[in-house]
């Protein structure tokens, strides 16, 4: 079998699926250990007897419904190759739009809090974007923290990775910016039965008080931990931004907005802390 003729097996083989010819190249790139120009370039290449059968493993376990990220042991997110696990969620483009905004603050020099970091995927691009930035990361999950501090020495970046719930790990500190992919997800929620979420821990998906209750601590406590004037920002569901911004208003937030994510939906809000 050919890398060509692998490919339009591999597309074959996971028809119906999200994304057949995205999911059939990556596993077989990785599988074959080739880069997408040599997989276009050289198509007539054969694979070994043990290119195919990894490749063929790879396939089964995405049919049965295995994230490709979790087959392929990486996921890139702004740019980076990131390890990943079963132990926190995938990170995701939609996540993107939260540094986005972060990076839209000013660059100068300033420490900043990811509560709930997971892959360390934010605080890792905030701080490979600003390397005069530094950043704390905060996980409860012991696999997680040790996954955010592996990906950390991978890319050599000014970020600490502590284990422990929300603020924790950081009290009697202060920061001029506090991010968070924080569980959002009503558990109650249909779409934790589809896609790839049924791979992913459900202490990293969903949170009571229909999604809120993790996102209403968190917006209680911060003015604590954020030198004035300093912005919180938070990822949320596409159809929490209203009951956030009410959230972060009556909190004594000021500047609150949200922003839609690359599918046009209302995916972070953010608020500029004052000292009254």
């Amino acid at each position: 079998m050919t890398l060509l003729e692998a490919l339009r097996w591999g597309r074959g083989a996971l028809a119906g699926g999200e994304s057949p010819d995205i999911d059939a190249r990556l596993l077989l790139m990785h599988a074959a250990k080739v880069s997408r120009t040599t997989l276009l370039a050289f198509g007539e290449r054969p694979l070994s007897t043990a290119e195919q059968a990894l490749f063929e493993a790879f396939i089964a376990r995405r049919q049965g419904g295995e994230p490709v990220a979790h087959i392929l042991g990486e996921q890139e997110f702004y740019g980076l190759a990131l390890e990943v696990n079963p132990h926190t969620l995938i990170p995701r483009p939609d996540t993107e739009t939260l540094v986005d905004l972060a990076l839209a603050l000013p660059a100068q020099p300033l420490r900043f809090l990811d509560l709930g970091t997971g892959t360390g995927a934010i605080a890792i691009a905030l701080a490979a974007q600003r390397p005069g930035w530094q950043g704390i990361a905060v996980d409860a999950v012991k696999e997680a923290a040790e996954l955010a501090k592996r990906n950390v020495a991978r890319h050599q970046v000014a970020v600490t990775v502590r284990e422990g719930s929300w603020f924790m790990p950081v009290r009697a500190e202060r920061f001029g910016l506090i991010v968070s992919n924080p569980p959002y997800i009503d558990p109650i929620d249909p779409h934790l039965g589809q896609g790839d979420v049924r791979f992913e821990p459900l202490s990293a998906l969903i949170a009571e008080e229909a999604g809120l209750a993790d996102l209403k601590y968190i917006i209680e406590q911060a003015p604590a931990y954020l030198q004035a004037p300093g912005w919180l920002m938070v990822e949320h569901g596409y159809d929490q931004g209203a009951r956030v911004r009410e959230l972060m208003q009556q909190r004594g937030f000021g500047a609150v907005r949200s922003e839609r994510d690359l599918g046009g939906q209302e995916r972070v809000t953010l608020g500029q802390w004052r000292d009254n």
